[in-house]
């Protein structure tokens, strides 16, 4: 026997019309909630692909900024390698130097005990005294050197 609440979609009672205006609601409201997810699912996808693209600008950024640190980084260090080359040299120059005024001044105190009978007093320059730019013993002779004396 049909139910008389209309709830079945095959009773063939009067009322079938309105069964079938109760359908073609519901088939409405369900082909609007398919075009709704599917406008949902298409923002989603855009959102998705908006934010990959992003990403993507993001690490080619820092990949620039990571070539232009890492550029910066082997510049610096080829200025650091040279001012340590150079530091090197110039170390080495001093030492030579030192060897040499030392030497000088063994040669003037070896001349100065063959002339005790003059009495003069020869100043000893010391190694300090190239450190200190007001010694006027220096400040009227000029400085020669030259790079090639230096064997390496």
């Amino acid at each position: 026997m049909a139910s008389s609440s209309g709830t079945s979609g095959s009773t063939l009672l009067p009322n079938s019309g309105s069964e079938e205006d109760l359908q073609l609601i519901m088939d409405q409201r369900k082909r609007k909630r398919m075009q709704s997810n599917r406008e949902s699912a298409r923002r989603s996808r855009m959102r998705k692909q908006k934010h990959l693209d992003d990403l993507m600008a993001q690490v080619a950024q820092l990949r620039k900024e990571n070539n232009q640190i890492l550029t910066r980084m082997n510049i610096t260090t080829q200025h650091y390698l040279a001012m340590e080359a150079e530091n090197s040299v110039l170390r080495a120059q001093m030492g030579e130097l030192s060897n040499t005024l030392q030497s000088l001044n063994e040669i003037i105190n070896y001349i100065n005990m063959g002339n005790n009978s003059f009495e003069t007093e020869v100043p000893v320059i010391g190694a300090d005294s190239f450190m200190n730019p007001w010694n006027s013993l220096h400040l009227n002779q000029p400085i020669m050197a030259s790079a090639d004396i230096f064997q390496y």
